[in-house]
């Protein structure tokens, strides 16, 4: 397993270089790339060949862009922008290395019926995973603990990726999500790990379930999800992807970035190392 930050535990209090110079000198393995903000600032002052240049030199890589959002159940013209999108993720991704786009469900007040919401899903994947598929990258689809989204425990996500059937489409297994809506252990404990394409590991305060929000994550083993459930679970299943630290948490972003960077690590694999080998994550 190998250590990734997710550029939102950073979100308001830096920008793509200073993530990628901090996160070099602390060991990182990965970076996720948030395409929504971090990434089009980033190309105001440098250029795409530029990025590739640096991980080119660097040992730090590129693991996912995140994210391509709302994928589902959307009108003809904006399905179309989600295409293009998604297109432009899949060029910009092959210059760079990038493995993976994290795909995230739509989320709305307006009430939409689960088979409407599975047959959207289903095929706008498999559209994707077919773009997809030339460039070799990865469709990651990261279901979204909140009563708002359309797709929001993981027993639902797995389902729906099972029925897209494609080896380039799988899951993002965030832990404050599959704790946010009360997932069910039985539908991970079924489920392929092959499956799981990346592992999002946070913490969170004790609220009730269905009232969670980003903003209430907290470092990794500081809250009350039962990470240990989750990482003794994924190793059974032989699980060995990256695990990527992603906080939303307000507090953190008054901290300088590189402490954030630091004690996202430190937390992380305190909690990690207690299922997987320490010098594979050092």
């Amino acid at each position: 397993m190998r250590l990734c930050f997710n550029q939102a535990t950073t979100l308001n209090n830096s920008n793509l270089e200073k993530d990628l110079e901090l996160c070099e000198k602390h060991g990182y393995d990965y970076i996720e790339i948030r395409t929504m903000d971090k990434l089009p600032e980033y190309l105001e002052s440098h250029s795409l060949d530029d990025l590739a240049v640096y991980f080119e030199s660097h040992h730090i890589k590129p693991l996912a862009f995140n994210a391509l959002v709302f994928f589902n159940n959307r009108s003809e013209e904006d399905h179309d922008k989600i295409i293009d999108e998604f297109k432009l993720m899949m060029e910009w991704g092959s210059k760079l290395g990038v493995r993976y786009v994290v795909a995230v469900p739509l989320v709305t007040e307006e009430k939409i019926t689960r088979s409407e919401i599975r047959s959207s899903s289903v095929s706008v994947l498999r559209e994707l995973s077919d773009i997809a598929k030339p460039y070799g990258i990865g469709i990651a689809v990261e279901f979204v603990g909140h009563p708002q989204c359309t797709v929001n425990t993981f027993g639902e996500a797995y389902d729906i990726v099972e029925e897209v059937d494609r080896d380039n489409v799988g899951l993002v297994l965030d832990c404050f999500h599959f704790h946010a809506m009360g997932s069910k252990r039985e539908d991970l404990e079924r489920a392929d790990g092959s499956k799981i394409f990346i592992l999002h590991i946070d913490d969170t305060e004790d609220f009730q379930i269905g009232l969670l929000t980003d903003e209430d994550r907290v470092w990794p083993g500081q809250g009350a999800i039962d990470l240990d459930y989750l990482l003794s679970t994924l190793r059974t299943k032989g699980y060995g992807g990256a695990v990527s630290v992603e906080l939303f948490r307000p507090e953190y972003y008054e901290l300088e970035a590189e402490e954030t960077i630091r004690t996202a690590k430190k937390t992380t694999l305190e909690v990690v190392s207690r299922h997987y080998p320490i010098e594979a994550l050092a």
